[in-house]
């Protein structure tokens, strides 16, 4: 489509630049007109420049086109796998046009990225990040047994070369157990078909020719179906025959430990190791984890307790027996446990219920033992302030400690919390502020006009031994002779 549509503007561009005007030619030869040399070459100075114009526009169109085609060619194939087996395909700026699942299991793991189209246009190494971080989620490289291949293919080899020593280091950062394998090919279009026909990556069949090349009578869609790990394996021992791989193992285990049907919990191929075997791992309940080799290539059973399932297995009665225990009694326990918050919702009332009425019972012994206190010293609650009463403890006897002022005296009195008995009081002056100007008793406050002795100005001084009161009509020395109260003043006439 896009070679097309450039054909199309390229042939627009030249049919301006160059119209076809032969009909013109021909009118003006029969009209007999002789155009001179230099007009006619004058003439021909616009179509020059139209002509210029025309490759310009080429040229930029040529790029454009150029552009577009880089952005969505694709320069690289990259193959990340594991069991699971997926492709990116990447454009020369490393920007991912296309992620696939080349089988079940890369489905799965491509599900929570809407199937790979998620990572269309990210970057490679993000999109590979990505991809890792989904296969560890699964599960597919926790172990130390697992193996990862990374694959580039690509007929620039430079280019696919670095690209594979890059993503290579980048996957190493990040798995920590599993070994990172990685290869560079150029492109294979038969390796491709063959890729296809097995629904694994063309980096895998690459990997699957190579383990073939150690022995041709391995049939390529055998070897296709085991994991990257089994390949490992194989390709490092020289690949002497086909194993019976991971679920005839799991299977022949299954049967030995007396679980026919049994599902183990994990299957590690180490098929690098003397003899090359299959370590199947089965948990049990009571037992614990029981762990079963099996030869790699024969299938005879190399390790394990015999029927070691089968004589601590439960029957299904015994089994379906057990849960209708556990089941009663998980009831059992959940009535019980209600039974208890119930009760102590209970018990909870009853002391809050309890401690309101002790507190009111106190607040009652309180305010008897006050008013006794103030009967007793004679004084009425609105005659007295700084009312304070506490209880205390004393010589094992609870009692009420009642404090008050009164006409500048306090009181403290004594009073036994259960019988009301005052036990014993005493009284003491107030102690005052010498600041206070509101003591009408205070006689060291010489601003206090109601002082009774030392204010000269007090008019109402009865005993101002000064008599320097010249108004002060209640001085019964006063000689004032117009003072009719004054028992030594003449009687007036």
């Amino acid at each position: 489509m896009l070679q097309e549509a450039f054909e199309d503007r390229l042939r627009s561009a030249v049919e301006k630049t160059a119209p076809d005007d032969i009909a013109d030619v021909f009118a003006r030869i029969d009209a007999g007109k002789v155009v001179p040399i230099e007009e006619a070459r004058a003439s021909r100075r616009p179509r020059l420049g139209r002509l210029i114009a025309a490759c310009f526009a080429l040229i930029l169109l040529g790029g454009a086109g150029f552009a577009y085609q880089r952005a969505n060619a694709v320069s690289s194939v990259v193959s990340i796998d594991v069991n699971p087996s997926i492709e990116l395909r990447v454009n020369a700026n490393e920007r991912v046009l296309d992620c696939s699942p080349m089988n079940e299991d890369a489905a799965r793991v491509l599900a929570e990225m809407d199937g790979g189209r998620d990572l269309k246009n990210t970057k490679l190494d993000v999109a590979v990040n990505a991809l890792v971080g989904s296969l560890l989620r699964h599960g597919y490289l926790d172990s130390l047994s697992s193996s990862i291949l990374i694959s580039v293919e690509d007929n620039n080899a430079a280019r696919g070369e670095r690209l594979r020593q890059t993503l290579a280091d980048e996957v190493d950062g990040i798995v920590k157990q599993a070994t990172v394998l990685s290869r560079a090919y150029a492109k294979d279009a038969a390796r491709d078909d063959l890729a296809k026909q097995s629904s694994v990556s063309s980096g895998k069949a690459a990997f699957v020719q190579e383990v073939r090349a150690l022995n041709e009578a391995l049939d390529f869609d055998a070897l296709a179906a085991l994991s990257v790990e089994e390949l490992r394996g194989m390709s490092e021992t020289g690949a002497p025959a086909m194993p019976i791989g991971r679920a005839e193992a799991a299977r022949i285990a299954a049967a030995f430990a007396g679980a026919d049907g049994g599902i183990p919990r994990e299957v590690e191929s180490e098929l690098d190791e003397n003899p090359p075997h299959y370590e199947v791992e089965f948990a049990h309940p009571t037992l614990g984890e029981l762990e079963y080799r099996v030869h790699a290539y024969t299938g005879e059973v190399i390790g394990g307790k015999k029927n070691a399932l089968k004589d601590s297995a439960v029957s299904k009665a015994e089994e379906k027996q057990q849960k209708t225990a556990d089941k009663a009694e998980e009831k059992q326990q959940k009535t019980a446990d209600k039974a208890e918050e119930k009760q102590q919702k209970t018990a909870d009332k009853a002391e809050e219920k309890q401690q309101k009425t002790a507190d009111k019972a106190e607040e009652k012994q309180r305010k008897a033992a006050e008013k006794a206190v103030l009967k007793r010293a004679g004084f009425k609650a609105s005659q007295v302030h700084d009312l304070h009463t506490h209880r205390d403890t004393e010589d094992g006897r609870a009692v009420y400690e009642v404090e008050f002022i009164a006409n500048g005296i306090e009181y403290e009195y004594k009073v036994d919390a259960a019988t009301g008995e005052i036990l014993g009081w005493e009284a003491e002056p107030e102690e005052k502020d010498p600041d206070d100007d509101t003591d009408p008793d205070d006689d060291n406050d010489t601003d206090d006009d109601f002082d009774d002795e030392d204010d000269p100005d007090d008019d109402f001084d009865e005993d101002d031994p000064d008599d320097n009161d010249p108004d002060d009509d209640l001085d019964d020395d006063d000689k004032d002779p117009d003072d009719d109260q004054d028992e030594d003043d003449d009687k007036d006439d």
